[in-house]
Formats: structure tokens, sequence, C-alpha cells
């Protein structure tokens, strides 16, 4: 197989999809709602916006199955890019209609940056490596130091640093701002 080839089950799922199979929109619903619609809240910050934007995603998919091009990237990072394209989408309109403007000169774009890197944040979070997800989740969510961690995941403590540290370097690049037509780490390239 290429080296850029899309894996098998996302080129199946998309001639499916072309083919109008019901079933292959359910599968590919059960798959993906749960990074759809918690990318979405956490940009939104609102659930029935979440929501509507899950079903808008996938209503998008059901209708423009070839608008998917396997060369730019998985399945999962379409979904998500038209994930955070509709919410910053929602988010433009809700400021519009707020302020009565497009724009006020930067909060919302500050709001969609902050939102976006949550995303990836999230994103980054749920497609490390399960060991280094374990090490993060003990030292940051359970308040472990990186003995504690050592202990608990049954390595040495230098092991311990070394996934925290990696994990930790993964994380910071959900802050850094994209170079202009490059694609957020995670999100594959852009359209």
């Amino acid at each position: 197989m290429a080296k850029n080839a899309p894996p098998r089950w996302d080129r199946k799922m998309q001639q499916r999809l072309a083919r109008g199979e019901a079933a292959a929109l359910g599968e590919l619903y059960d798959r993906f709602a749960s990074l759809v619609h918690s990318q979405a809240h956490r940009m939104l910050d609102d659930e029935t916006a979440a929501d509507l934007v899950t079903r808008e995603v996938f209503g998008y998919v059901w209708e423009n199955p070839g608008a998917y091009d396997p060369k730019q990237g998985s399945m999962r990072s379409w979904v998500a890019r038209l994930t955070h394209r509709q919410s910053v989408r929602r988010l433009r309109e809700e400021d519009s209609l707020r302020d009565g403007t497009v724009d006020d000169g930067g909060g919302l774009e500050e709001r969609v940056h902050r939102a976006t890197a949550a995303a990836r944040a999230d994103y980054i979070v749920a497609s490390m490596p399960a060991p280094l997800r374990a090490a993060l989740e003990l030292a940051y969510i359970q308040r472990r130091d990186y003995r504690q961690t050592a202990a608990d995941l049954g390595v040495t403590e230098d092991e311990a640093r070394r996934r925290l540290r990696l994990g930790l370097q993964l994380l910071s690049t959900a802050h850094t701002r994209p170079l202009e037509g490059t694609s957020p780490p995670g999100y594959g390239r852009p359209l």
C-alpha cells in the first residue's frame, strides 16, 4: 500500500456512502459522533449548538460523500475539519447577531483560536499512544508526581518522566497557530 493511501476502511466507507447505504451513515456516526460532538461543544460551549453542528456535519457527509478526498487525509481528519469549519461558522453567526457586525476586530478571532486550540488538545490527547495518555492522566488529573506515576504504571521513574515529557510536547503543539496554508496537527491537509 502506498505511504499516503487512506486506510481501507475510509475508502470502503466513502464507496458505501456514495451508493446511499444508510447503514454506512449509521456506522460512520457510531465511529465519529463523539469526536464531532465533543469538538463542537468545546468550540461553541453550548450543548444545543453542538448537537446542531453534529447533525449538520453528518448531513453534509450523507449528501456529499464525494467531497471526501482520500488524498487529503483520513476520513476522521475530514470529519474533524468539517466540524471545525461548521463550528467557526456558527461562532461567526452568533457574533454577528450579537453585535450586528461581522467581526469585532479580533475578539471573535481570538475566541476561534482558543476554541480551536482546545479542540486540538482534546484530539491530541485522544489520539496519543495509550502509555503517554495514561501517564498524563495520572500526573495531571489524579495529581501524582512522576515517582507515583511510575509506581502506578509499573515502569521506571525515567520511563515515567519520558512519557510525561513526550505527552506534554505533543500537547504543546495544540496552542501553536499553524502556518498559513497548513493544517493544525491531527487535521490532515487543508481543503
